[in-house]
């Protein structure tokens, strides 16, 4: 895979398979290549995201065109979270370990979402860290659902509480190799996300390493909040260019098919239904670009323009891919067609927080993102 990407790089044939491989295997191809590293070096990074927003944007548009949504879902949470994360950890194992994941030699996942709580609640973890204060030994007890690259990971970052309460400093991280005894992987019993290597971690009694818990205890959920917007960024980036595709596909399969003297696209009624999910689109596009945008003394901070852009993505992609399955009729209940797209692409609304909270994200700093006007 080449290291340099088109934004725009063009759409897939109607039919055309997706390529095979997993998203432990794009990741290796990926950092062999430098793509990864490439990311989080030079001078278009921008320091509110960690990263370049547009070569995100970029390689996010090239794998949707190439890949399965799972596959492509396991590289864009270790670009957009896991590996943002473990930059701004201390310690020569978390140093280490990103060193390798940018290389593409290691998978790591980010364990964020607990079994013991439904929704995206996280001060309200059962996971936890316990600590002998006569060994100096910590302990971890718990476990994590729905994790993206579980199964192939050879790391994951785990959130965890270390004492009760709700307070951001009652939480940390942990960095910890999947082999350590006491670690069980099981593969989640779904038939979506094909290549994400989604599934759950069971942590019984787990002994850390000295290195397992970077930083001082208390800094876990800042870490995690701070590094929130990039993988937000991220979603909604990944939102408009698979609400793109889906849509540029369908256009060309309604343009094959003729009846009563005229293609379906010319259709009226056809034609006033695609054109309103292609101004969503473009709406969401727009987003992206401001977004995007260096950040300016009067821009609203990240937390305001990526939630408004996640949520966005989330109701456009939903709009987009469901628009588009009637119009393509019997064609979108085939083995790949949009209504299994559909099921999946619901992961947008839910994943890296459910659009219930973006809102109330949204309507916090609803005065700024009102004061913003780029004219």
């Amino acid at each position: 895979m080449p290291s340099t990407h088109r934004i725009r790089p063009p759409i897939p044939p109607v039919d055309a398979e997706p390529e095979p491989g997993t998203a432990a295997q794009v990741w290796r191809d990926l950092g062999r290549d430098g793509t990864i590293a490439s990311l989080f070096h030079g001078p278009d990074v921008d320091e509110r995201y960690g990263l370049a927003p547009l070569r995100l944007a970029a390689l996010l548009t090239d794998l949707d065109a190439r890949y399965d949504l799972g596959t492509t879902l396991g590289v864009c949470v270790q670009l957009a979270a896991a590996l943002p994360l473990l930059r701004d950890l201390p310690g020569q194992q978390a140093l280490a370990v990103r060193r390798r994941a940018e290389r593409g030699e290691t998978t790591v996942a980010l364990a964020a979402t607990d079994d013991g709580v439904p929704g995206s609640d996280l001060t309200a973890m059962t996971t936890r860290i316990d600590h002998d204060p006569d060994t100096g030994q910590w302990t971890l007890h718990g476990g994590k659902r729905w994790i993206t690259n579980a199964t192939t990971a050879e790391y994951a970052l785990v959130l965890a509480r270390h004492r009760p309460g709700t307070h951001f400093t009652d939480f940390s991280l942990v960095l910890l190799p999947l082999d350590t005894p006491g670690v069980r992987v099981e593969a989640e019993p779904t038939d979506c996300f094909t290549g994400s290597g989604v599934g759950s971690l069971r942590f019984e009694s787990v002994r850390l390493s000295p290195d397992g818990l970077p930083g001082r205890p208390g800094r876990g959920l800042a870490a995690f909040t701070r590094r929130i917007g990039t993988d937000r960024l991220a979603s909604g980036l990944w939102a408009n260019a698979l609400s793109r595709r889906v849509l540029a596909q369908t256009r060309a399969r309604l343009g094959d098919r003729s009846y009563l003297g005229r293609t379906q696209v010319q259709d009226p009624a056809v034609r006033q239904e695609f054109a309103a999910a292609v101004i969503r689109q473009q709406a969401l596009q727009a987003l992206c670009a401001r977004t995007c945008a260096p950040g300016t003394a009067g821009t609203p901070p990240v937390a305001a323009l990526t939630a408004t852009l996640k949520a966005a993505g989330a109701a456009t992609v939903d709009h987009v891919v469901r628009t588009c399955a009637r119009l393509q009729g019997a064609d979108a209940f085939r083995t790949r067609g949009l209504h299994r797209l559909a099921a999946e692409a619901a992961m947008f609304g839910v994943a890296g927080g459910t659009t219930r909270v973006l809102r109330d994200t949204v309507a916090d700093h609803a005065e700024a993102l009102l004061d913003d006007v780029p004219w």
